[in-house]
């Protein structure tokens, strides 16, 4: 195993945005709603945290506080946004297609593309906080159609396994990107193996709750692990351990040169 980098808990980037002042037509909510964010990798001022990760710009791990505090609506191109919902509830509004109005709750994930541009906007309708991670990734082609999709991972039904949720798998949201997004949650200890597609892909290993050995890396909550250059992963996990891994493939330098050519301010 190659390990690019371990990224503890505590070394993540952190933001708190008030819904005040020249925040409020950002973000949503009364004076005292804000957004936690702790950021795994960073993205111009959206972002603080180490480089991206293949084609990963962003990976949040966000919390919106008060009744109606999020995102207003706001404009992307040449994204993908994912978003993996653990508690609370989302409304995500977009204008993709024929224009969406969802809902989502715990287990519940989406993929919005924004391609050739798009609009989306996200609340915490309730008193409750919502809870979620968010994923940006560089599309492989520029000026798609937008698109949105979302489903639901059970956490009961689909425990001790690694399950696809994003990527080219049986019941897998598609993505347009060599890109994939895994869930495990497991309630029995035991050794379980990640295989990605090659050694030129790069998988991060993010782990939310419990605790997760990989060769001489022991991980606990919040604590991150990229990894290149290896066919498979072996990881010892303990009970009441939940995991994501998110695989890339890994794009060369002029790739990426040639895609930030093509952002403006709103991502």
């Amino acid at each position: 195993m190659t390990q690019s980098f371990l990224l503890r808990a505590k070394d993540r980037g952190h933001d708190v945005i008030y819904s005040e002042g020249s925040a409020s037509s950002y973000v949503a909510g009364h004076p005292s709603s804000f957004i936690s964010r702790e950021s795994s990798f960073n993205f111009h001022q959206y972002q603080s945290g180490r480089p991206g990760f293949g084609a990963v710009r962003v990976w949040g791990d966000e919390t919106f506080h008060g009744a109606g505090c999020g995102y207003n609506m706001h404009p992307h191109h040449n994204f993908v946004i994912c978003a993996f919902v653990l508690e609370g509830e989302l409304t995500h509004v977009n204008t993709a297609g024929r224009g969406t109005v969802d809902q989502l709750r715990q287990g519940d994930y989406y993929v919005f593309s924004a391609g050739s541009g798009g609009k989306h906007c996200e609340l915490s309708i309730g008193p409750e906080d919502m809870h979620a991670f968010y994923l940006w990734l560089i599309p492989n082609q520029l000026y798609l159609p937008p698109s949105y999709l979302r489903s639901h991972f059970d956490l009961r039904e689909r425990r001790n396994r690694i399950v696809q949720l994003v990527g080219d798998a049986d019941g897998a949201l598609p993505v347009p990107q060599d890109l994939r997004v895994s869930r495990i949650v497991t309630d029995l200890p035991g050794t379980y193996t990640y295989t990605q597609r090659s050694p030129q892909h790069g998988v991060f290993v993010f782990v939310v709750d419990g605790e997760l050995k990989s060769g001489d890396v022991t991980l606990g909550r919040r604590d991150s692990l990229g990894v290149s250059g290896a066919e498979t992963i072996e990881c010892q996990m303990a009970d009441t351990t939940d995991v994501f891994f998110v695989e890339t493939s890994m794009p060369d330098n002029a790739r990426v040169r040639e895609w930030e050519k093509h952002q403006g301010d709103d991502g």
